[in-house]
């Protein structure tokens, strides 16, 4: 005959264990890490794989952060409506933009966003309730007048530049600008161009 096991042996075995390891407490950090290749954009760890959906960045305040070249001498910005750009979005660009500079010995590519936002999606035709979706992609959002890309790193024509960045937003979901160092920061569909003083005689001022 098999004996039954008591409640107190129950109890036991789903009470967590006190035994401390000789090597040293195990790691109880709630980050996740993903085993990711070199080719993928996708954050290293992450505390909570699973979020809420959110809103579009909207400049309210009057911010014109991240809407002029840092880097680079050309570049694209969000010209039409905010965007979420996924991660597959962003590598096809980035890889027409190497291919097209590829000869040209020195040019660097930077990318001025990052997709660390976890999406989810349910399946179709699926019935309310029973918890969220299962993660399918990483994406980035991106507010109207955010610069995405920009090329430099060696002396590069105007010609192949426009050429290569035509390449890259090709593969965008959104309307995109051509900017260079002159460009004017962007505050949401409107251009902030800084006004000349008063005193300022207005033959020997260079407009921007």
């Amino acid at each position: 005959m098999f004996s039954l096991p008591s409640a107190r042996t129950l109890l036991g075995a789903c009470r967590p264990s006190t035994w401390s390891s000789p090597f040293g407490p195990a790691p109880s950090s709630p980050s996740l890490v993903f085993a990711r290749g070199r080719h993928q954009l996708a954050p290293r760890s992450v505390k909570f794989l699973k979020r809420h959906k959110g809103v579009l960045p909207v400049p309210v305040g009057g911010s014109t952060k991240g809407t002029t070249l840092a880097f680079g001498e050309w570049g694209i910005r969000v010209k039409g409506n905010g965007m979420r750009i996924t991660a597959k979005q962003l590598k096809s660009a980035d890889d027409a933009l190497k291919r097209k500079l590829k000869p040209i010995k020195g040019a660097k590519v930077y990318m001025r966003v990052f997709p660390d936002i976890p999406v989810c999606i349910k399946g179709n035709e699926t019935r309310m309730g029973k918890g969220k979706g299962s993660f399918e992609f990483w994406a980035t959002r991106v507010a109207p007048g955010r610069v995405i890309f920009e090329i430099g790193g060696a002396p590069i024509r105007e010609e192949l530049a426009r050429e290569a960045l035509r390449l890259a937003c090709d593969k965008l979901p959104t309307l995109m600008e051509f900017i260079d160092r002159k460009a004017p920061p962007r505050l949401g569909n409107l251009l902030v161009i800084p006004e000349l003083p008063a005193d300022t005689n207005p033959q020997l001022t260079v407009a921007p």
